[in-house]
């Protein structure tokens, strides 16, 4: 995990530059209970990478906004509106200094068909297959979520060490009134049987997750919505 942990770590210390303006911003993003019977403990790519049912750290940021804010081509729940939050969590601000440091580790003539420019990042589909940053590859899309695997590169396609799955939702509900943006995070220990019962972070590595998370789906959701 000691990739994963520099990211956050990076994060963080930009955060708590601007931490009343970080906690301002993210103050509508709520974590909310998820458990075994969430749809991605039992999706075909969990059983594949966790063969041997370690235990997890899981999540789920939310995060609603009020119709009238959303992009009005974004309104109608046609997979548009997951596409756009998609494209704003890897080619947003909350994304570029995770993007830096995997570009200079691993951005080259082996990746080059890869999606690595914050251009390309934002006007992608995000078709099942896509890889971002030789660290994420799109394996599930639909009209309201679209479930890249993270942990290691696309490139080892075998079970891995730190292994994971990260799922962007986007959903309109009209009798709400509202958007509503989840960020689900669910990271284990691929390779092996754990020896540990508890998740693949140490306390003070999930609250450092939980807030990059919050930065994520913060920078993402601006990208819906109208100026």
């Amino acid at each position: 995990m000691g990739l994963i942990s520099r990211f956050l770590k990076v994060s963080a210390a930009g955060t708590v530059a601007s931490a009343g303006v970080f906690w301002g911003a993210t103050r509508n993003d709520v974590f909310e209970p998820i458990d075994m019977t969430d749809p991605i403990f039992s999706s075909p790519f969990f059983k594949k990478y966790n063969p041997n049912s370690n235990p997890t750290l899981h999540d789920k940021c939310v995060r609603r906004v009020p119709l009238d804010k959303i992009k009005p081509e974004l309104r109608e729940n046609n997979g548009k509106l997951v596409e756009a939050f998609c494209a704003g969590v890897w080619g947003g601000m909350g994304y570029i200094a995770q993007r830096a440091i995997l570009a200079q580790k691993y951005q080259g003539p082996e990746t080059a068909d890869q999606l690595w420019e914050r251009k390309d990042l934002l006007k992608s589909s995000y078709e099942v297959g896509t890889i971002i940053t030789d660290h994420f590859q799109v394996l599930e899309k639909t009209e309201d979520r679209i479930v890249v695997r993270c942990g290691d590169s696309p490139r080892i396609t075998d079970v891995r060490p730190s292994d994971g799955l990260f799922e962007m939702g986007a959903v309109i509900k009209q009798e709400e009134g509202v958007a509503e943006f989840t960020l689900k995070s669910c990271f284990y220990q691929g390779l092996g049987k754990s020896e540990s019962d508890s998740g693949p972070m140490p306390a003070h590595m999930e609250w450092l997750h939980r807030q990059y998370t919050k930065l994520w789906m913060t920078t993402a959701v601006y990208k819906t919505c109208v100026d």
